[in-house]
């Protein structure tokens, strides 16, 4: 009887016959940032706590909100009905604290997730350790509870947290980056680029690159900054909402955090954050699979707005917040294509474009299907311009109205600003160029346009291929 191959002798037997594309370097997506570019009022590290088996590479992540008040603070988590410790943690905080906190703790390497009583005492007790760094900001009286967690990695198995918790104990706010001596084996609290870095470099896994991003802009004349990082590669489809909203559709892990310096009141920032993601981190997919842990955060310390500076407002200041919510969006976006990109083994990056649909909600959710289909993204990897593929995958679901097939279009947009390609016009089939479908495909970056002739109401996705590589990522991920 034939003894049973390991997935390393199984890749080794089929590289024979094959010649799998490596996917490409990703490191040109990060770069230094300016340090005048990030918001005022915060300081972040990243160190190495031992919840990785590799020495030095960080995995505990610490971000602290130092202006006078506590930050007005938004969240987005994942409906998943398994939700990790830290996810249910988190939303009790966010719940009690009426939308206020002051601290982001974030450990990689271990989701506690699927971990019991014992996993929500260790995420309590992360809390607990940094709240403990807030003391000096918090006056004698002290609040607790003020600390938001996030965990990634494995699930099903504890954390180490009592290096957890002397990695959080490490850190003081009496001692900051600008004052620590640069040979220190711990990294300080600091508000440069290396600090921002440290702190996106303890959220990765399998990440290839840190995601970093930052901009400036104006509401009312004034000018505040925003920045953020998120991490995400494999088991990525997210279905995130508000706290304790209800169960949606199944669709990570995908963490994020955004920071700003400008005063947005608790009910408009979740107001506008929840806009912001299922326009971003609920557009995009890896592999489809959602994940326990998927949480993105925001917070606004109002540091850029002086003492006693009013807070934007949906309802007292709707223009001010259209604005704000305007420049999340579009923030979220930009982090939330970069997990795309970084997608495991990913060569491709794919705008999926649904138009003519009779709502948002089912452009999205055919943007979706067409996203996650496993036969179209095995064609994406393949570079065959199998259009077959999309249009079974976009009349494969339900949406408000029926598809009318004469109404229904296809076509391969590139992205060098030449023609576009028709494959499916009104649904009759064109006569198509295998060579330009060929040309078109076989570009790292490009569009799949769908015209569905039901309405007015357009959706994107943002997706990647399957390859060999993300079969050999998540075949022996524990190991």
């Amino acid at each position: 009887m034939a003894s049973k191959l390991t997935l390393s002798q199984t890749f080794k037997r089929l590289s024979s016959t094959f010649t799998a594309k490596t996917a490409p370097s990703k490191t040109h997506f990060h770069a230094p940032i300016p340090d005048s570019a990030f918001p005022q009022g915060y300081l972040l590290t990243g160190l190495h706590a031992g919840v990785k088996k590799k020495a030095g590479v960080p995995d505990l992540g610490i971000i602290l909100s130092t202006a006078s008040r506590p930050a007005s603070a938004a969240a987005c988590f994942t409906r998943n009905a398994f939700k990790a410790a830290p996810v249910i943690v988190s939303e009790e905080v966010l719940i009690a604290n009426k939308g206020k906190a002051r601290a982001v703790v974030v450990n990689s390497g271990c989701a506690n997730a699927v971990t019991g009583s014992e996993g929500l005492e260790d995420a309590w007790a992360m809390v607990r350790a940094t709240d403990a760094l807030l003391k000096p900001l918090q006056g004698e009286e002290g609040q607790k509870n003020e600390t938001l967690v996030m965990s990634t990695g494995v699930i099903g198995q504890r954390l180490p947290i009592d290096k957890i918790l002397a990695g959080i104990s490490s850190q003081s706010l009496k001692t900051t980056a600008s004052s620590s001596s640069p040979s220190s084996s711990t990294p300080s609290l600091g508000s440069n680029f290396d600090a921002w870095e440290r702190a996106a470099k303890a959220f990765m896994t399998t990440d290839t690159f840190p995601k970093l991003r930052a901009r400036t802009f104006s509401i009312g004349g004034k000018e505040y900054r925003m920045a953020g990082m998120d991490k995400g590669a494999g088991m990525i489809h997210p279905d995130m909402g508000p706290p304790r909203a209800s169960t949606g559709q199944l669709h990570a892990t995908l963490l994020g955090c955004v920071l700003t310096d400008a005063a947005i009141s608790p009910r408009s920032l979740q107001s506008a954050l929840t806009y912001a993601v299922d326009r971003s981190f609920n557009s995009i997919s890896v592999d489809g699979d959602m994940s326990t842990n998927d949480t993105i955060i925001v917070l606004a310390n109002g540091a850029a707005a002086g003492e006693g500076a009013k807070e934007i407002d949906e309802e007292t200041d709707p223009e001010g917040y259209e604005v704000f919510k305007k420049e999340l969006t579009e923030f979220t976006i930009d982090l939330a294509k970069l997990i795309v990109r970084d997608g495991e083994g990913a060569t491709k990056f794919v705008t999926v474009n649904v138009q003519g649909a009779p709502t948002y909600a089912d452009a999205h959710k055919v943007a979706s299907r067409i996203s996650t289909s496993a036969l179209v993204k095995t064609a994406l990897y393949g570079e065959d311009a199998n259009w077959g593929r999309i249009l079974a995958a976009t009349g494969s679901i339900a949406i408000s109205q029926d598809f009318i097939p004469s109404r229904v279009s296809v076509s391969f947009v590139p992205l060098d600003g030449s023609s576009p390609l028709p494959l499916l016009v009104n649904g009759e089939p064109r006569k198509v160029d295998e060579a330009r479908a060929s040309e078109i495909v076989s570009a790292e970056d490009f569009e799949i346009k769908v015209e569905l002739g039901l309405g007015s109401e357009s959706a994107q996705y943002w997706t990647c291929d399957f390859s060999y590589e993300y079969v050999r990522i998540n075949g022996d991920y524990r190991t």
